[in-house]
């Protein structure tokens, strides 16, 4: 039963799924059921070889480090890197250092302290003295007679000279303009508004709000603002009314005008227009022959074939008679 259920389920693939599938089952057996064989042995071989050689002989090879660590490479790296340079250091460096800071740098430290108070005391200072006297009477008193005789003075002289000039430009005319123009004029003004204005203004802030402000207000509400909301609704009313106005002009100048003008001048004015061209080109093909025989026989001429006219047919864009001329002239055919 389950194979006839399988074979019921898979009978709607088709062939095509049958032929794909067959090479693919075959490719899968040869190549791939190899591979993927190999591929688990390796991975079985790795296993066994890290579990029972190289976890083992990494760990011996673990414990041979460490022993070689402990008791040969630490001893040496003290024996070479180590305790030679604590030698060094303890039994050379200090030593020498101590003995040439206490027989060399220091006495020759001291010697340069002792120098240089010397020099300081016995040269330094006498000849920064002798500069000092020099400097002060030569420019410090000089200097102090000249400020204190001449230079204050003049700069007092110049600074009364200059606050006058100040006060005389920039002080009291402004303070007399202010004290004998501005604040008159302030307290006049003041005295104006005070008495004047400030009563006008309430007197005209009384009769705007008791005597203007109530019938402008009645007048706007009641009339103008009924008036204007009037003017808005007929002003949407007639925009609604002319649009649906031209609306309906523009169906009737379609309907009645435009298209009816489209259809005659399609339909009558160019085919009466093409026979008038294709008359008028006849009859100028015509009167041009009949000109040129009258002329040929009261002239007189060489005969030749009159010439073909060129009309077309209505609706076409070649002649009406499209036959070529003949080469012959009917003379030379007579003859």
């Amino acid at each position: 039963m389950q194979m006839e259920k399988a074979q019921a389920a898979s009978g709607g693939d088709g062939c095509l799924t049958g032929v794909v599938r067959v090479p693919v089952k075959i490719v899968a057996v040869l190549v791939v059921l190899p591979v993927r064989a190999l591929w688990d042995l390796l991975v079985a071989g790795a296993r066994a070889a890290r579990r029972h050689v190289l976890a083992p002989l990494g760990r011996g090879v673990g414990w041979v480090l460490r022993q070689a660590w402990l008791y040969v490479l630490r001893p040496l790296s003290l024996v070479l890197f180590y305790w030679p340079w604590v030698g060094l250091w303890r039994y050379v460096v200090v030593p020498v250092g101590g003995a040439a800071y206490t027989y060399l740098l220091r006495p020759l430290g001291l010697g340069t302290v002792w120098l240089c108070v010397t020099l300081g005391r016995y040269v330094l200072v006498p000849v920064g003295s002798g500069i000092g006297w020099v400097l002060r009477h030569v420019v410090v008193l000089p200097s102090e007679w000249l400020y204190r005789e001449l230079l204050t003075p003049v700069g007092h002289g110049l600074r009364w000279l200059v606050r006058g000039l100040c006060l005389l430009v920039f002080v009291w005319p402004w303070v007399g303009l202010w004290r004998y123009v501005l604040v008159p004029a302030g307290h006049g003004l003041a005295w104006a508004g005070r008495h004047v204005l400030v009563p006008a203004g309430n007197g005209l802030a009384w009769v705007g709000r008791y005597v203007l402000l109530p019938p402008l207000s009645l007048l706007y509400r009641y009339l103008l603002l009924p008036l204007g909301e009037l003017l808005v609704g007929a002003w949407h009313i007639a925009g609604r009314i002319l649009r649906a106005l031209g609306r309906g002009l523009r169906r009737l100048w379609r309907g009645w005008v435009a298209r009816p003008a489209a259809w005659v001048y399609r339909q009558v004015a160019t085919p009466v227009g093409h026979a008038v061209r294709e008359v008028w080109r006849t009859s100028r093909a015509a009167v041009r022959e009949a000109r040129a025989e009258v002329r040929r026989m009261l002239f007189g001429g060489p005969p030749g074939e009159p010439a073909r006219s060129r009309a077309r047919t209505l609706g076409s864009t070649t002649a009406a008679d499209a036959a070529p001329a003949p080469e012959i002239s009917p003379r030379k055919r007579r003859g």
